[in-house]
């Protein structure tokens, strides 16, 4: 899979560091790693709701402060956003119900990260959660390894809940070099039997401090084998950090994705990317 169109389809004026997004029904859910809410977007009439994650919500919340909700992913009438665990501020799973946009439950992940630190072999200030996916039986959670051990780690946990009875498997991933620097995980999706992902060159060692954007680049997992397929270079400025399923045929599969410019201002582009399957 080689053959890939990269275009800019609209800009939503209204959300900021958009870090994550699903499609469903000519709708967008998205969120922002620097904003308490969830938006939802109407794409036929440019019509924008927020809808509060968290207790007393803003747009651009304090670095310091931010639960940095990094990972968004949806099974049956539930949606599930996560924070990144790169702080002990940002450890929060919020359940959402898919109808209303109520938040069902806030769970605190912060015993189910350090399992998964040790685990994996993962520093605290390398561990950084930036793709989730569930798909009823599994959570697939990918660590973005862009702290100075570049781990990028998918992590398959299984049980009967993220607290208190899980098992964890783990894959380590040495991603493609843009420019000289490693490229880390950002995000993810399920179709059918292959996990699509997202990975970015940013020139720091810190999951905290932002660096210089050196490119973008897609690739996908075989759920079975857990063993990378293709990776693709697809942007030397962008960085993505949301991707969700927009259309899928026999030829070709159409992914939306979202920027994080690492600014306060409120606007987000929505790429359409497009790759042939033949």
């Amino acid at each position: 899979m080689e053959k890939f169109t990269l275009e800019l389809l609209f800009q939503i004026i209204g959300i900021g560091s958009a870090s994550g997004l699903i499609y469903k029904d000519n709708t967008l859910l998205i969120i922002g790693d620097n904003s308490g809410f969830l938006y939802e977007y109407y794409v036929d009439s440019g019509d924008l709701k927020r809808h509060p994650l968290i207790e007393n919500p803003s747009e651009n919340i304090l670095k310091k402060e931010k639960p940095d909700f990094e990972s968004i992913t949806h099974f049956g009438d539930n949606l599930y956003v996560f924070g990144s665990g790169s702080t002990e501020k940002r450890n929060k799973m919020v359940q959402v119900n898919s109808e209303n946009k109520k938040v069902i439950t806030t769970t605190d992940l912060a015993d189910l990260y350090l399992v998964m630190q040790s685990f994996g072999k993962i520093k605290p200030e390398d561990f950084n959660i930036e793709g989730a996916i569930y798909n009823g039986e599994s959570w697939f959670l990918f660590n973005r390894g862009n702290g100075s051990s570049n781990k990028n780690v998918l992590f398959t946990i299984e049980g009967e809940n993220l607290i208190n009875d899980f098992n964890i498997l783990s894959n380590e991933y040495k991603l493609p070099k843009i420019i000289g620097v490693r490229s880390s995980f950002t995000d993810a999706v399920l179709v059918d039997n292959k996990i699509y992902f997202l990975a970015t060159a940013e020139d720091t060692q810190s999951t905290y401090d932002d660096g210089e954007v050196l490119g973008s680049l897609i690739g996908s997992i075989n759920l079975k084998t857990m063993e990378i397929d293709f990776t693709e270079k697809i942007s030397s400025t962008h960085k993505f950090e949301g991707l969700t399923l927009f259309k899928n045929s026999n030829e070709k599969i159409e992914f939306l994705l979202c920027e994080d410019k690492d600014t306060d201002v409120l606007e987000t582009d929505i790429y359409k990317l497009t790759l042939d399957k033949k």
